[in-house]
């Protein structure tokens, strides 16, 4: 499915001073969907291609511990323009998403998976994070974990930032039931695993 092209969508432009200075953790969404273009721009934010090197390498627009860049992102698209319904994933190199299933009652499994937190459901779209562990576990051996969870940390704060761009707040999620979240995603739990949340919504002036 194609994405708005890099560079092409229209957002505001809010300085890197002023993004740093509001950013908060936003429970409180005020029902308003997000555009493609948002979505595209948030994902790009995430995820998304820098340059090209040789050797195989490709740089994004967050650091990743020798480049392995060990997660995938999942899109639980709940009120996006353009978007039915759904869990979509996102596909760096092509700037593209991919569609893999239509979820019935999406809002209420995903609550479930966030452990009953109600807001995680009333976002726009929900950036889920997986891990494909081995991505960094042949390079780094014993301390991949380690390094795993702090290149989490660069992908979740580029979204907070982001998400002051376009009029939008987030809330980082670590508390979730790993089994529920991997089967609504249809993942093993072993080879690629859920390892954080993060719901977006437009930002509601009554509730952060």
């Amino acid at each position: 499915m194609e994405l708005t092209r890099v560079g092409e969508w229209r957002i505001s432009n809010v300085g890197i001073e002023k993004a740093i200075g509001d950013r908060v953790s936003r429970r409180g969404y005020s029902g308003e969907s997000l555009t493609l273009d948002e979505l595209s721009f948030l994902l790009w934010a995430t995820q998304g291609l820098r340059r090209g090197s040789s050797g195989g390498r490709v740089f994004r627009v967050v650091p990743s511990a020798g480049c392995r860049h060990a997660f995938e992102t999942y899109i639980a698209a709940l009120n996006v323009d353009g978007l039915e319904k759904g869990i979509y994933r996102y596909l760096p190199l092509s700037h593209r998403l991919a569609e893999e299933f239509k979820a019935p009652h999406l809002e209420e499994r995903i609550v479930t998976g966030a452990l009953g937190q109600r807001f995680v459901g009333e976002a726009s779209a929900v950036f889920i994070w997986t891990t494909i562990p081995y991505r960094m576990e042949w390079r780094y051996g014993e301390v991949a974990h380690k390094v795993i969870a702090i290149d989490a940390g660069h992908v979740c704060q580029n979204l907070y930032l982001a998400c002051e761009a376009v009029g939008a707040g987030t809330c980082a999620v670590a508390a979730y039931d790993q089994e529920e979240m991997d089967g609504l995603l249809g993942l093993d739990g072993r080879d690629e695993f859920t390892l954080y949340l993060a719901p977006v919504g437009k930002k509601s002036p009554h509730n952060v």
